[in-house]
């Protein structure tokens, strides 16, 4: 089963179309010129104004310094109408992501990204989830479980029985997801760099975040797994996920590249500005 990430995106944007929209704008900070983080933005630019929201997207060179982008980012942040905060990543080498992520007001923390920001969702203390945490636990209430209530506790039920894996631990995707697996799942592997993947033939859901172009295929799979796939990379011209599912079975369920956890993230990320400004 191919799931169908645009489909569950469009349910969330239903659904924050039904309540009050927020009257503060969303701000975001792109440094330089990246293909990819362009179009990113611009995914993100027109769904907020699909919703109504206003948009502010502020650009700086690639050879900007932390210093000045770091000055740049509390003038925005101080606003009293500024209702939320992007840092589009990756940025430059010469700038410390942390430094720039940490000044991001808690508050305004829309992809959970800052210290403070993660340590209220490491302690279960914050309001809003990761938005590939949040991702995860869309995909798993709406596609595949059938009662109706809370996502995060539908979720949590779903796993409880479940073998699995997380295929690559990067600061956006596998971190966050395996922190929010801990406890949960009937056992859980997190996986990196150099680990043995044969273990993942044994595994009921597969969560992939490496980034490096089909890394896995079926074969390596339990034929009933599910793949939730977040892997993003350019092979020729072709966008492509950690998962190749050429030959994959019928009976295997994957989110496809693209098409399927994208959508759901930026999807995510909107509900996470609605929650902080209620």
């Amino acid at each position: 089963m191919i799931i169908d990430g645009k489909k569950i995106a469009e349910e969330i944007l239903a659904e924050l179309k039904q309540k009050s929209r927020p009257k503060k704008f969303l701000a975001a900070l792109l440094v330089g010129e990246d293909p990819a983080s362009v179009s990113f933005l611009r995914i993100k630019e027109k769904v907020a104004k699909e919703l109504g929201i206003e948009f502010q997207l502020h650009t700086f060179s690639k050879s900007v310094s932390r210093d000045i982008l770091r000055r740049s980012l509390d003038k925005i942040a101080e606003k009293k109408m500024c209702g939320g905060i992007i840092i589009q990543l990756p940025l430059p080498p010469q700038i410390n992501k942390h430094y720039i992520l940490n000044a991001i007001p808690r508050e305004k923390d829309v992809d959970v990204l800052s210290e403070r920001a993660l340590g209220s969702f490491y302690t279960e203390r914050s309001a809003i989830l990761p938005p590939s945490v949040g991702a995860l636990v869309k995909i798993l209430d709406r596609s595949l479980i059938t009662p109706q209530g809370d996502d995060m506790e539908l979720a949590g039920w779903f796993i409880e029985n479940k073998k699995i894996a997380v295929v690559g631990l990067g600061f956006l995707v596998g971190k966050p997801i395996a922190t929010w697996l801990v406890g949960k799942a009937k056992e859980a592997h997190f996986l990196d760099k150099g680990s043995d993947l044969s273990v993942l033939k044994d595994m009921d859901i597969v969560i992939l975040g490496t980034g490096q172009p089909h890394l896995i295929n079926s074969k390596m799979l339990k034929q009933d797994a599910l793949v939730i796939d977040f892997g993003y990379s350019k092979e020729g011209k072709k966008i492509v996920g950690d998962f190749n599912p050429i030959h994959a079975p019928e009976t295997l369920s994957y989110t496809p590249t693209p098409g399927g956890t994208g959508p759901i993230l930026v999807a995510q990320l909107f509900e996470n500005f609605y929650t902080l400004n209620k």
